[in-house]
């Protein structure tokens, strides 16, 4: 098992569990008191869960949006299969607006290869567009960036969607279902992510089975507004067939 791969593990066992024991987390891994020690460390270093005596506790209070280094553990796998079927679904030549979020930071690192026009919203994607020379021609939006996730919010954010139209916008969320439609853990993201839909021609979302069925509280748009959903076979069969009802594509990766 790889460190990512252990990394990723013991993040979900954290957040799942709440706390959990290094004798735990050896059972669970197959590795060592030792690595699994150095493990929590550079975890606890990323934000991403706390250290206490003989192993660790999540820093996640209920209802709150997960951190952007826990999210980055998390079906990093299966994000990348999205990633690639997203990205497949894009012409060249098109002009795309990438939301923020773990799942579309992958979908940035198929599309700085293409010949394709990407407004990012995301620091963390800005900076993945501007590794090196590429194909893809990059638009930076204005905005104030929040604290870790870098995702661009505000009225300069705004005022760029505003003047611009989009042939697809490839958008994440925190929650995705038939009855609520998509939802978001902010209000000034929540905000953001309407002004996108509004000015894109297509909508493809971009979601691991997680968020599908999950409720956020900040409302951004019912079901009926997306075209497509790119998810995982982790995905509630239930869910994926009322979404289906409501006539988005749903595409199971």
């Amino acid at each position: 098992m790889s460190t990512a791969d252990r990394h990723g593990i013991i993040a979900q066992a954290v957040r799942e569990t709440g706390r959990i024991t290094v004798q735990e987390l050896v059972e669970l891994t197959g590795a060592s008191e030792m690595t699994i020690r150095r493990d929590l460390d550079a975890l606890a270093a990323q934000g991403v869960l706390e250290r206490v005596r003989g192993g660790a506790r999540t820093l996640l209070l209920r209802g709150e949006e997960p951190p952007f280094a826990l999210r980055a553990h998390e079906s990093v796998e299966a994000k990348r299969r999205i990633a690639a079927e997203v990205s497949s679904l894009i012409a060249d030549g098109e002009t795309v607006l990438l939301d923020s979020g773990t799942t579309c930071l992958e979908v940035a690192r198929l599309l700085r290869r293409r010949p394709v026009t990407v407004m990012p919203l995301s620091l963390q994607a800005v900076h993945v567009f501007g590794e090196g020379p590429g194909p893809a021609t990059l638009l930076v939006p204005g905005g104030q960036p929040r604290a870790a996730e870098g995702a661009l919010t505000g009225p300069l954010t705004l005022a760029s969607l505003a003047a611009l139209r989009f042939d697809t916008a490839v958008m994440g969320c925190c929650g995705l279902s038939a009855a609520e439609g998509l939802t978001a853990y902010d209000l000034d993201d929540a905000a953001v992510k309407k002004a996108g839909i509004a000015g894109a021609r297509r909508i493809v979302v971009a979601a691991d089975g997680g968020k599908l069925g999950r409720t956020a509280y900040a409302h951004v748009g019912p079901a009926t507004l997306l075209h497509t959903l790119v998810t995982d076979t982790t995905a509630p069969a239930d869910e994926v067939t009322a979404l289906e009802g409501t006539g988005t594509v749903v595409k199971v990766v």
